[in-house]
């Protein structure tokens, strides 16, 4: 078309002599446009080649009964890079529902999900059942799919952490590799594998570039947690200890754990979930728990990142972490509210953490990226290793750094080039122990998402246990700043732990295995970031 269009206007242009400055214009302009339009035909080409998924795949079952006719036995047509794109139509403001649009103007509508009205534990049994049936009808193109498919999550921290839990609980026989779109306030998930802290475009040419650094991602694994939390039933009457809702989504996805489990304990409620991020407890859960609840109260002000970011900042400020000895008594201290214990790869045996007496917040962290971006951790160097019994950082090695900050002066520490929180240790359990005291409650949070909770008032006991549950696969971008310890360009391990017994390791297992990720019915996806 645009070969034509070339030649016309040269034709055109020797028939009518010099032609007027107009004609000229609009026959340029005719020929500017032609040249834009093959191009995106072309563009558009490739990104149905790439990544397109037909419907025969991804259609729902009640839509896909004469849809098998497009299936194909030749594995040569299957796209190199096929995805399912989950987006949160509700994150980032307007920008979750335009990012649906331009994702669904590219790729077949069935394989772009709003969250909002699919689930993606349903989305993904379904299509892997699809997937299966087809492999052994002798489906070649439907073999590739599944061995080449990728999915990519658009929202904050806490919608990226459901979908990680869902394929990890799903146990597909093929688990995809998962990217993250940086929807979100902290983005903590997609800045740790380069995928960027800030919202991305909207527009037709950024989502093409986003998918074509998909394509070219690299796959790395990293280390899941589980954690459980116990508290006492009370003695008279009923009790739930916390209101449902008030719970993050990880933990509130289980309910109570159910009287046959094998988790559960005679005379406590039992609680339990999973993260792979951090958890944290104590000034930054607070602070955290206050933007929150201001955002579902006045959702209307937070469709902004950076108003997002100087709302977090301001409540910072409020909430008094700069003077502690003023706002905050010795009794919110984290030796203070709970005894801590950790246990280490090859032991079997819990050792109590001794941790400073000023520390007011502490943080379990899986990946170098913290309320937004930071590194709690640091970079210790050969001899500080090697003094303290510590390796090198790395994101699938079965351990997670604990990190303690004493206030929000600590805490800004980590904005100087090799600063760093207080190192309490590395390990791959670790156990809290709340008893009464001056307190009547503290902050927790996993992955963004945060919660209030209670502690005892008589003989009451809470505890919370994290342990190394297993391993997802994320995809890593060149700029990704986590570590893998299969990765040659990662630093040298400077000195190995023993390895877990097989006995310890299936002990963990039991331990480690939660059940679902599900959402319970009917709740509001605009409470995850």
């Amino acid at each position: 078309m645009r070969e034509k269009m070339e030649t016309r206007f040269r034709r055109d242009k020797l028939s009518s002599g010099s032609g007027s400055l107009k004609e000229l214009k609009n026959s340029f302009r005719i020929v500017s446009r032609s040249k834009e339009y093959a191009m995106r035909d072309e563009k558009l080409a490739k990104v149905i080649k790439e990544f397109y998924i037909p419907d025969y795949i991804v259609a729902p079952e009640e839509s896909n009964s004469s849809l098998c006719s497009g299936a194909s036995d030749d594995e040569d047509d299957a796209p190199s890079c096929p995805v399912i794109v989950f987006i949160n139509s509700k994150s980032g403001g307007q920008l979750g529902s335009q990012l649906l649009i331009t994702y669904r103007s590219l790729l077949n509508q069935n394989q772009v999900i709003d969250l909002r009205e699919k689930k993606p534990d349903k989305v993904l049994h379904e299509v892997y059942a699809r997937l299966h049936k087809l492999k052994c009808n002798g489906d070649q193109f439907a073999a590739e799919i599944e061995k080449r498919l990728r999915i990519i999550v658009a929202g904050g921290d806490g919608t990226a952490g459901w979908l990680l839990g869902v394929v990890s609980d799903l146990k597909l026989p093929q688990p995809p590799p998962i990217a993250t779109v940086p929807l979100g306030t902290g983005n903590n998930l997609p800045f740790a594998f380069g995928w960027g802290k800030k919202n991305p475009g909207t527009d037709r040419l950024s989502v093409e570039a986003f998918l074509e650094q998909v394509r070219t991602a690299k796959e790395m694994k990293i280390d899941s947690w589980h954690i459980i939390m116990r508290m006492r039933i009370p003695k008279e009457g009923s009790f739930d200890p916390i209101a449902p809702l008030e719970l993050p989504h990880s933990l509130h996805a289980f309910h109570r754990v159910s009287h046959s489990d094998s988790l559960n304990m005679d005379g406590y409620h039992t609680f339990r979930g999973g993260f792979w991020n951090y958890f944290s407890m104590g000034m930054d859960a607070q602070i955290s728990y206050a933007f929150h609840s201001e955002r579902k109260l006045h959702p209307e002000k937070f469709k902004n990142q950076l108003v997002n970011q100087s709302t977090y900042f301001k409540l910072g400020c409020t909430q008094g972490w700069f003077l502690t000895s003023v706002f905050h008594p010795s009794s919110r201290n984290i030796a203070q509210l709970a005894r801590v214990k950790i246990m280490k790869v090859g032991q079997s045996q819990w050792v109590d953490l001794d941790i400073p007496r000023s520390v007011r917040s502490i943080v379990c962290l899986n990946l170098p990226s913290f309320s937004g971006g930071l590194n709690p951790w640091g970079k210790p160097g050969h001899k500080k290793l090697l003094d303290r019994d510590l390796t090198p950082p790395y994101v699938d090695d079965g351990f997670f750094e604990v990190v303690g900050f004493r206030n929000a002066w600590h805490g800004l520490v980590l904005f100087a080039p090799n600063g760093h929180g207080t190192r309490l240790a590395q390990a791959h359990r670790i156990r809290f122990e709340f008893r009464k005291g001056a307190a009547g409650h503290t902050f927790m949070r996993i992955d963004g998402e945060p919660w209030k909770q209670p502690l005892p008032v008589d003989d009451d006991k809470v505890v919370v246990e994290i342990s190394h549950r297993g391993q997802v696969t994320m995809l890593a971008t060149p700029s990704c700043r986590s570590r893998s310890v299969c990765d040659p360009s990662s630093p040298t391990c400077y000195q190995e732990e023993g390895n877990d017994s097989d006995e310890d390791w299936e002990e963990r297992r039991k331990f480690g295995a939660a059940d679902t990720f599900k959402l319970p019915d009917g709740f509001d996806i605009a409470q995850l970031s």
